[in-house]
């Protein structure tokens, strides 16, 4: 079946102009049109929602909404909603909502707040349409988009810090894009077509009869994503980019960049070149090795980071990898792990830059040598992120203990038993490094000068900031606890697997 069935072709293009159209209507809004800048932004986020909602029942109906429109002769925009697109165009469009909703109460009385949320709604533009590309040229598109659209938003304080941790992303980014882009056309060229195909569109004979030409192209389009999917030994923008506000970093860690890059590793071996293509090659045996060392690599960096952002950082270098060592994995179940957890890392990931944003508001805490005894003075924050850093280690039910249990399943399936050992590995480093922010918070004395206002007892910041809190900690319980449910996201992934790989 097909959209045409449906009338509702354009649909994918409509919930790319949701964050379009109110990203380009706050630019034209002066900063004291406070209430209809918020209008804007939260009409464009429950919109988005609504008719993702509309597309997630149709896909599992078995229809693919499709939306082409020619640029030259031979050459289109295509988007796509299929079940692997709306995987992440479903991600994207709920944490934007709550996200949203954070960054109207983190920014409240700050500067340039109309520049920001343009700029925010413009960022969530690109990456939607990332997802739903058809093609590479498509992606490419969104891709370079991407990293325009959230420069303003890195550099948004305007200290030297942020200018510095600018400057470095544009560097990492637009070399990456550059090479992206060489790396499109010369697979054009080579194979003649760039859409995104279900099995690949790489003929298996033309790469076996010269392995050597398709393996370093298969390298030069790895490179081009890798540094937003932040792999070894391309990470190094991302730790740097903590000078952003909190709201920035939840979007950069969650929503956006990192999973855009590691969205277009899926893409490169689902359907570029296919799974077993790649497999024949060698290169999903590249990528899995290359996402294993970037687990522990990230993990290990993380221990000992007295900044609390910082610590965040590294650890989102380690779990991204996950996804990209899943789909590296030529069995089901390690596909689905590393699917899943595209999902998973990212509502996890969002309530801990939530709760780090709270923090730092609101008690000025930013170092965790600075939370001795937080958790009496804001509980609600501190159980919302331990909940997400005891699903990032993996403690069942959790989320993360599913994604890693598929991905230890699926690796022994395949063969790769030193898999498991990185698994392992990861989760006790994870636990070396967040286990002690839960005891510093819940157990050591006061060890910092609080803006309290010399108030007692509880110190909770606006409603505007704990809802986006509670909500995503709420949804990290839930996707654990019900994540045998078909409508779950472990549910959604299995579809696709079912669709896509079996």
């Amino acid at each position: 079946m097909t959209s045409a069935l449906l009338g509702w072709e354009a649909l994918p293009l409509a919930v790319v102009l949701t964050s379009f159209v109110p990203g380009v209507g706050i630019m034209f809004l002066r900063e004291e049109q406070r209430a209809l800048r918020t209008t804007f932004n939260l009409t464009g986020a429950v919109a988005k929602v609504i008719l993702v909602g509309f597309m997630l029942r149709g896909v599992a109906l078995g229809f693919t909404y499709e939306w082409h429109f020619e640029v030259l002769p031979g050459l289109e925009l295509s988007l796509v909603g299929d079940a692997l697109a709306l995987l992440f165009v479903s991600l994207s469009a709920g944490l934007w909502l709550v996200t949203t909703l954070y960054a109207i109460g983190y920014l409240e009385g700050s500067p340039n707040r109309t520049r920001f949320f343009s700029f925010f709604s413009l960022c969530v533009t690109a990456t939607t349409g990332l997802a739903m590309a058809g093609d590479l040229f498509t992606f490419v598109l969104f891709y370079e988009a991407l990293t325009w659209t959230t420069y303003p938003l890195v550099v948004h304080r305007g200290s030297e810090a942020a200018i510095a941790a600018g400057r470095r992303y544009l560097i990492y980014t637009l070399t990456a894009g550059a090479v992206l882009v060489v790396g499109a056309v010369w697979f054009h060229v080579e194979v003649g077509t760039v859409s995104f195909t279900a099995g690949g569109v790489v003929d298996a004979a033309a790469a076996d009869a010269d392995p050597g030409r398709y393996l370093l192209l298969f390298g030069l389009l790895l490179a081009g994503m890798g540094v937003k999917a932040a792999l070894f030994p391309v990470h190094g923008w991302l730790p740097v980019a903590m000078a952003a506000p909190a709201p920035v970093s939840a979007l950069l860690h969650a929503v956006a960049v990192v999973k855009a890059g590691a969205f277009g590793v899926v893409r490169l071996l689902h359907s570029l070149f296919g799974i077993e293509v790649a497999g024949t090659l060698g290169a999903s045996g590249v990528v899995a090795a290359l996402a294993g060392f970037t687990i522990v690599y990230g993990s290990v960096r993380a221990l000992g980071q007295d900044d609390l952002k910082r610590l965040l950082a590294f650890s989102t270098v380690s779990q991204l990898s996950y996804i990209a060592l899943g789909v590296a994995i030529l069995t089901p179940m390690a596909q689905a792990g590393g699917l899943v957890h595209l999902v998973h890392q990212g509502i996890m990931k969002i309530t801990l830059f939530f709760c780090a944003g709270v923090l730092a508001e609101t008690l000025e805490v930013k170092k965790v040598s600075e939370m001795g005894g937080v958790a009496r003075r804001m509980p609600i924050t501190m159980l919302a992120f331990s909940v997400a850093a005891l699903g990032m280690i993996g403690l069942p039910p959790l989320p993360g203990f599913l994604s890693k249990l598929y991905l230890g399943i699926g690796a022994l399936e395949a063969g790769a038993g030193w898999v498991v050992p990185v698994l392992l590995a990861s989760s006790l480093l994870n636990a070396a490094y967040f286990l002690p922010v839960i005891r510093t918070a819940y157990l050591d004395d006061r060890t910092t000068s609080w803006v309290d206002q010399g108030r007692d007892g509880w110190l909770e910041a606006d409603w505007r900031l704990i809802l986006p809190v509670v909500s995503t900690a709420v949804f990290v319980l839930l996707v654990g606890l019900l994540g045998g449910l078909s409508w779950s996201p472990l549910g959604w992934v299995q579809l696709i697997v079912a669709r896509e790989v079996l």
